[in-house]
């Protein structure tokens, strides 16, 4: 009987302590930080398929986003903190309910267009300057298996896909690289967008391949991006694969490794 007694005692322990490790866990990743994937090569060089991140859920206060399955019960956020431009910031698409992660480009009151590839702000051109070449292996990439586009191509599989690279300079001084694979892209020349109070306008910095502020939601674009959609900020690379599976060690990229994200 005692032998029973404290087997049921036992189970009890366990399930109490499964709990708390689930409620610690949801707490943690509610009011924390939230772990994300990049499954696309939208944000490429900063951000690789493959990379794994904490997104920073403090930066910018909370919203009912901030909870797993859109569960906070309030409308809004608390605690807002407004975002930078520059940040890499993961938000909600407003449609399709996905979590998309682009660099926030235009402010509330904001004009942001595109002319040949080039970001007018406000009117005014945001300097690039040449930067050389981003190289990769033209092959299957994440789980997805997805191709990469190459401004050299087409080339044959696992031959050297490149795009042009350039180090673009937001108002402010804060610099990052953008991709670049021609200039007549759907998105290289645009109308001028003005920025809606309380709205964001965000743009992938692989530019011809990221859907993103420039296109409008029904065509699969993100439009702009309410405030309250806002997740959290992108700060540093924490583990990144370059292969199907993060078990595949010999795929691991170490140098990007707790690489902060510029």
């Amino acid at each position: 009987m005692a032998s029973t007694a404290k087997n049921d005692g036992g189970i009890v322990e366990t399930i109490k302590t499964v709990v708390y490790a689930l409620l610690i866990a949801g707490v943690f990743r509610t009011l924390f930080f939230q772990p994300f994937w990049i499954p696309s090569g939208s944000m490429k060089d900063t951000l690789l398929i493959g990379d794994f991140l904490f997104v920073n859920k403090m930066a910018y206060g909370y919203s009912r986003y901030s909870c797993p399955f859109s569960a906070c019960p309030f409308d809004g956020r608390l605690f807002f903190s407004e975002p930078e431009r520059g940040d890499v910031v993961v938000f909600r698409h407003p449609v399709n309910g996905s979590d998309f992660i682009k660099r926030l480009i235009g402010l509330p009151g904001d004009t942001v267009q595109m002319r040949a590839g080039v970001v007018y702000l406000n009117g005014t051109a945001v300097p690039q300057e040449a930067a050389g070449q981003f190289s990769e292996l033209y092959e299957q990439q994440g789980p997805m298996g997805q191709l990469p586009r190459c401004e050299n191509g087409p080339v044959g599989q696992g031959d050297i896909c490149t795009k042009s690279k350039s180090r673009e300079t937001l108002p402010g001084g804060r610099t990052h690289d953008v991709l670049n694979i021609d200039t007549n892209g759907a998105g290289d020349n645009t109308d001028v967008f003005t920025v809606p109070a309380g709205h964001y306008f965000f743009m992938g910095d692989n530019r011809d391949n990221s859907q993103d502020s420039r296109f409008v939601q029904a065509v699969g674009g993100v439009g702009f991006v309410p405030a309250d959609h806002l997740i959290g900020r992108a700060d540093r690379i924490m583990f990144s694969s370059a292969g199907r599976s993060m078990l595949y060690f010999w795929t691991w990229r170490s140098d990007r490794f707790f690489k902060a994200v510029e």
